[in-house]
């Protein structure tokens, strides 16, 4: 079971949204993309929350913006674990609100909260945790890692040269 639901509160999360979607397709793992919007959809988002797991989901990633409440809503009702990346979006105040409102959650309620926008990092966080029982996907993140120390090596290097 290595799929990853990634859904957004709306349209204008998604081009965020599309850096998890890319680097989980970097990694081979099947991902699907829906809107579900904690205050215009509410009935959607209890289905999708409480049967996530019952159609083989094994990690969501909830972006939102704004007052933000889809990823701990999503947390409230799933027993998966829940990734939130806070989107800063045409009402957000600086991006802080969205953070606050998904880093904020009560205890008993976690959501695994990456950077403002930062949904690459949700991506390769979904990866990690699926990753830690499948020695196949487990293999191609270190191999990811490498590639990103290489990048940082050969960066040094033409910086040298300079």
């Amino acid at each position: 079971m290595n799929k990853v639901a990634v859904v957004m509160g709306s349209t204008s999360d998604l081009p965020v949204m599309q850096d998890a979607i890319d680097i989980l397709k970097e990694f081979e793992i099947d991902v699907d993309v829906d809107i579900v919007s904690a205050h215009r959809t509410p009935e959607k988002l209890f289905d999708f929350s409480k049967n996530a797991h019952i159609n083989g989901y094994a990690v969501i990633i909830a972006g939102a913006g704004g007052a933000a409440h889809l990823p701990g809503m999503v947390a409230s009702m799933s027993p998966l674990p829940v990734i939130g990346v806070p989107v800063k979006s045409s009402n957000s105040i600086d991006g802080w609100d969205s953070v606050l409102s998904i880093l904020q959650m009560p205890g008993g309620v976690p959501v695994a909260t990456v950077a403002l926008n930062g949904a690459k990092n949700a991506g390769i966080l979904a990866a990690q945790i699926l990753g830690s029982t499948n020695e196949s996907l487990l293999n191609k993140v270190i191999k990811y890692k490498e590639g990103l120390k290489q990048k940082v090596i050969d960066g040094a290097k033409s910086l040298k040269k300079q």
